[in-house]
């Protein structure tokens, strides 16, 4: 499991560095996460919010929670069917990505309520100061993804973009963060997650709609560029 996290954290976040281990590898099948009270303490969270990563995490069928008895990886990666995710390279997840995430904006501005907000802001916060760590960067963004998508209330959108993050948690995607993930770069993406989340704030649809693409742009710019070196 992780180490404790200094930065403040949200559910969303917390269920992402959880979902990285589980679907890594580092979490085992039918393994036994530790209790609530640890977690909260690994996280300096309050237990509510660790609960709240956990059911998230159930809902997507990564864990099962067992009362009295405790939480348990129920993800086995030599079990499932899903070889398109798991044999998914970065531009495909890029593809994906652009096909859902700026209508996603469309919707956060319709249906993002002020708790949503403020979790978003939080995850920009945490990004904003990981300029020099990646690995608490890109947790901090695959979070802020999930939290869009979780405006929505749309539960067949919210799993396909569940889904669509697992991929950052394979090898390949792995290697391609150390390469893209310089300062510069994560810079560069703080201000355009900044420019989505005023937009989304502003009740601006279009304009959100419209940063994200400016975002997929550039992640796609950058994963070329690593490719061809």
């Amino acid at each position: 499991m992780n180490e404790t996290k200094r930065t403040r954290v949200g559910s969303a976040e917390i269920a992402s560095l959880i979902r990285r281990d589980i679907k890594s590898g580092e979490l085992s099948p039918k393994e036994r996460l530790p209790p609530e009270r640890v977690l909260a303490e690994n996280y300096q969270v309050a237990r509510g919010t660790v609960r709240e990563a956990l059911n998230k995490l159930a809902e997507e069928s990564l864990v099962e929670i067992r009362a009295g008895s405790g939480t348990y990886v129920t993800f086995d990666p030599s079990e499932s069917a899903d070889n398109v995710i798991l044999s998914a390279r970065p531009l495909e997840l890029i593809d994906a990505r652009f096909a859902l995430e700026p209508h996603i904006c469309r919707l956060a501005v319709l249906h993002a309520r002020p708790n949503d907000l403020e979790e978003m802001e939080s995850l920009l916060q945490t990004m904003e100061n990981s300029v020099n760590d990646p690995a608490m960067f890109s947790s901090a963004d695959t979070a802020f993804h999930s939290v869009l998508a979780e405006t929505t209330n749309n539960n067949l959108l919210i799993w396909i973009v569940s889904q669509i993050n697992s991929v950052r948690s394979q090898k390949e995607w792995s290697k391609m963060r150390r390469v893209i993930l310089n300062p510069d770069t994560i810079n560069l993406y703080n201000q355009q997650h900044r420019a989505i989340f005023t937009a989304i704030s502003q009740r601006e649809p279009e304009l959100a709609a419209a940063s994200m693409k400016e975002h997929l742009e550039s992640a796609r710019l950058s994963l070329t560029r690593s490719a061809s070196t």
